[in-house]
């Protein structure tokens, strides 16, 4: 590994925003990009001020006027960031069942094109083939119905594995696989659970790393890590609305990174206890942070565990993507420096 950049030197890239060599074992990136609200944190206002388009957004029975840049704006995002998370293709796959392309396919391929050769990705697979449930509105009413392609393994692999793979390449970092939340009741037992996902990981290709976002707090057993480490998946350590604290979970982890590709991520969604309809409302219009989620003793909690987590990341010898969302800040990049300062606070103490 390369010895890390005088601390002075690194923290001076962090006041400009640029995250990429604040350490060999840490990436910093971001849930989405295309904010015209980072428009002079990361994009360039002389460049991009003038391709704004905007559209409406409906959150918690409010309207938000969003504001996008074009697709191609992820040059200069990967002139601050390592990685980047994309979310869109979380919603349906990249191919039709007849192995017609969808649309988002063509978006992920500008991204490909468009972002730089060293630029990594970490993608969200489709809730089409891994929450148990799909919701579906009727009669005005949200409502959550049974999911017939639930972990079908054929699908997931030809409709989203193979063409994810064929459109990024080397430039794909991790497969996130989100865990739904279900509530205890309503849920199988977690050895349920294992039998489940274990036929199914076991019936998809490995040639590339996934990492698991469990939202259930029910599933963070012992047990449950072990079959994790057992099949070298990923764990995700997610600051989100009804998951313990980061700390919380390393501990239910059995304190151990499990991904067979030497990577982990954390992801910062969301202040914990916090409905995502509050923290968007909060966060909007994602320029600058905001008191009510930045100032908090939670999110010091935050920054603090999140930290720790780098630290043992880096002993251990493993790369950790930290995916900063607006919501759980006001504004991602700046929860990203929030995160690099506070690292560097101690990288300067420990001589790293």
């Amino acid at each position: 590994m390369p010895e890390p950049r005088p601390v002075e030197d690194r923290r001076a890239d962090a006041e400009r925003f640029d995250f990429r060599r604040i350490h060999p074992h840490l990436r910093f990136g971001t849930a989405s990009d295309r904010y015209a609200g980072w428009i002079d944190t990361v994009y360039p206002r002389d460049v991009w001020a003038g391709e704004v388009t905007t559209r409406q957004k409906r959150v918690g029975g409010q309207t938000f006027t969003e504001r996008l840049l074009p697709v191609r704006s992820v040059e200069d995002y990967f002139q601050h960031f390592n990685v980047l998370e994309l979310d869109f293709l979380y919603y349906r796959p990249l191919l039709k069942p007849d192995g017609r392309p969808e649309s988002n396919l063509f978006v992920l391929q500008q991204y490909a094109d468009s972002a730089p050769a060293n630029a990594k990705f970490v993608v969200k697979a489709p809730r089409q083939f891994v929450s148990r449930k799909l919701p579906r509105r009727a009669g005005g009413k949200m409502t959550f119905e049974d999911n017939p392609t639930y972990l079908n393994a054929h699908g997931f692999s030809e409709q989203f594995i193979a063409p994810l793979a064929d459109s990024l390449g080397v430039k794909l970092a991790g497969v996130i696989i989100e865990q739904e939340y279900v509530r205890k009741r309503e849920a199988p037992s977690p050895e349920a659970y294992i039998g489940e996902w274990d036929a199914f990981f076991g019936s998809i290709p490995r040639s590339m790393a996934y990492h698991m976002e469990v939202r259930s707090e029910h599933l963070l057993t012992p047990g449950f890590a072990a079959w994790m480490a057992s099949r070298k998946i990923g764990r995700v350590f997610s600051h989100w609305t009804w998951l313990p604290t980061l700390h919380e979970q390393w501990q239910l982890a059995e304190e151990q990174f499990t991904s067979a590709s030497g990577e982990a991520i954390v992801r910062l969604l969301n202040p914990r206890n916090m409905k995502y309809d509050e923290a968007f409302a909060l966060a909007y219009p994602f320029t600058d942070p905001v008191p009510a989620l930045s100032e908090t003793p939670e999110a010091r909690r935050m920054i603090d565990e999140t930290t720790a987590l780098a630290f043992k990341a880096a002993e251990m010898s493993v790369t950790l993507n930290v995916i900063a969302n607006n919501r759980a800040w006001g504004s991602s990049p700046h929860l990203a420096q929030a995160v690099a300062d506070r690292f560097l606070h101690f990288a300067e103490r420990k001589g790293q």
